[in-house]
């Protein structure tokens, strides 16, 4: 109480001297200039110059954007009632999906929930990487190298491992791409609008991640805008078929969502690939700048409407899996994602979050939550692995049951009865967009039926 008492007196002198200022002050000589420069500029703005001018370089922004553009909130779902019935037991409801159903392996998960690619070493931790695993597993779904090899420890706590063939070429070769159960060749993301360079200094490897990626001491490992040695566009239709030839898992081809999302279509569409990964411009990742991050590519909401059109008009849809992904974060998400045509989602950041839980506390107030997680981080060996990967599976297994009971509303009785014709918007264009029914407009009167 002493203490609170002496630090309100020595503040008191200098709050008033600023208060006076503040009150009698032209701008150009008063601190609440600052205020107003904050409310044109925006506070994220001012802090990102104020890092550019620090670093002199490019900046590296964990998480994902925070532009989100996506307008899940104008979309609702239809509940039944009278006409026709809610679904009698919500715990009956199949939440099942399979990947690639045509593959000689198919993909069967419990839950159409999916742990996106987040790589060892390019972004996250080992310690987090075993987590998400064990999560995922505890539920029957699956989580994925992103763009890293496969290591011993996430092999050997996953059930359902999904490994990105991708443009660094950590992970090719038979010792590594038979131990998948589906492979995944990843040519862009959505946080990075599609694809370009990255290169990760040989000084910030570790002798367990130089082992991994199998790198010499001292090399630098780089992932390219385009895969090394493809040079057109055939080039990776031969590649991906290739591939197809070679293993029984499910083939699929990851891209980032933007505006030519049709043409890119049009090629994988060439090709015998089992499913397709679109990734809108919401998605995280580790190290993307702030402007591929906010600036350059296509939301999920459109990127995903867009692809599910393009098949059905090219009578394509029964030959592809689809998986949607980039800043999904509710079962509300993940239930319209479906309705509109997607076969899955694939979460990130939440996954994270999910997984920290109150572990979030070894960090906070000092460092951000991202340094328990990062590969960077000064904080990895403070996360408890069993925790995290408990508290992973609570999310998914809450937002089972969420999605479960929503499904019951609708009056279905699997997930993948949902349609859009389950979904209405309150906006006309975006219905109109979607193709689903806009709240502002009647129905016609139903035809009564003889009993």
């Amino acid at each position: 109480m002493l203490l609170s008492w002496m630090m309100m007196k020595l503040m008191d002198p200098s709050m008033d001297e600023v208060m006076a200022k503040m009150f009698t002050e032209d701008y150009k000589d008063n601190p609440f200039l600052m205020v107003t420069a904050t409310e044109k500029l925006s506070p994220r703005a001012m802090m990102e110059a104020a890092m550019r001018a620090e670093a002199g370089k490019e900046l590296a922004r964990p998480l994902g954007s925070p532009v989100v553009l996506s307008p899940w909130d104008k979309l609702l779902l239809n509940p039944k009632q009278l006409f026709e019935l809610p679904t009698s037991d919500y715990t009956q409801i199949s939440m099942k999906t399979v990947i690639g159903p045509k593959a000689k392996k198919p993909l069967q998960l419990e839950l159409p929930i999916m742990i996106t690619g987040m790589s060892y070493g390019g972004s996250l931790s080992l310690p987090i990487k075993i987590a998400l695993a064990k999560g995922a597993t505890m539920v029957g779904t699956s989580t994925n190298t992103g763009e890293s090899a496969v290591t011993e420890e996430e092999r050997g706590a996953a059930r359902f491992l999904i490994g990105q063939y991708h443009r660094g070429g950590q992970l090719s070769g038979q010792e590594q791409l038979k131990q998948l159960d589906a492979i995944e060749i990843q040519l862009g993301q959505g946080a990075w609008g599609g694809a370009v360079d990255s290169t990760m200094k040989a000084e910030d490897i570790d002798g367990h991640l130089r082992n991994t990626w199998g790198l010499k001491k001292g090399e630098d490992a780089t992932v390219y805008a385009r895969m090394p040695g493809k040079n057109s566009t055939q080039d990776y239709i031969k590649m991906v078929d290739d591939m197809k030839a070679q293993y029984d898992v499910p083939i699929g081809v990851k891209i980032a969502g933007t505006d030519y999302i049709e043409y890119e279509l049009a090629v994988i569409a060439q090709t015998k690939a089992d499913y397709i990964v679109v990734d809108g411009s919401e998605g995280g990742t580790a190290v993307a700048n702030p402007t591929l991050q906010d600036n350059v590519g296509l939301p999920t909401f459109h990127t995903l409407v867009r692809t599910i059109d393009w098949l059905v008009k090219n009578n394509l849809r029964d030959r592809f899996s689809v998986i949607i992904a980039g800043g999904l974060t509710t079962p509300g998400h993940f239930l319209k994602a479906l309705a509109l045509g997607a076969d899955a989602v694939y979460i990130g950041t939440i996954a994270l979050l999910a997984a920290l839980h109150t572990q979030i506390t070894k960090a906070l107030p000092q460092a951000p939550p991202s340094q328990m997680l990062l590969y960077t981080g000064k904080l990895t060996d403070k996360l408890h692995i069993d925790a995290a990967a408990n508290h992973l599976a609570n999310f998914l297994s809450s937002c089972k049951s969420e999605m479960q009971l929503a499904v019951q509303a609708v009056g279905k009785e699997s997930i993948k009865e949902l349609s859009r014709s389950d979904l209405v918007s309150v906006e006309k264009d975006l219905a109109e967009f979607a193709a689903i029914r806009y709240a502002g407009s009647h129905r016609e009167e139903r035809k009564k039926t003889e009993k």
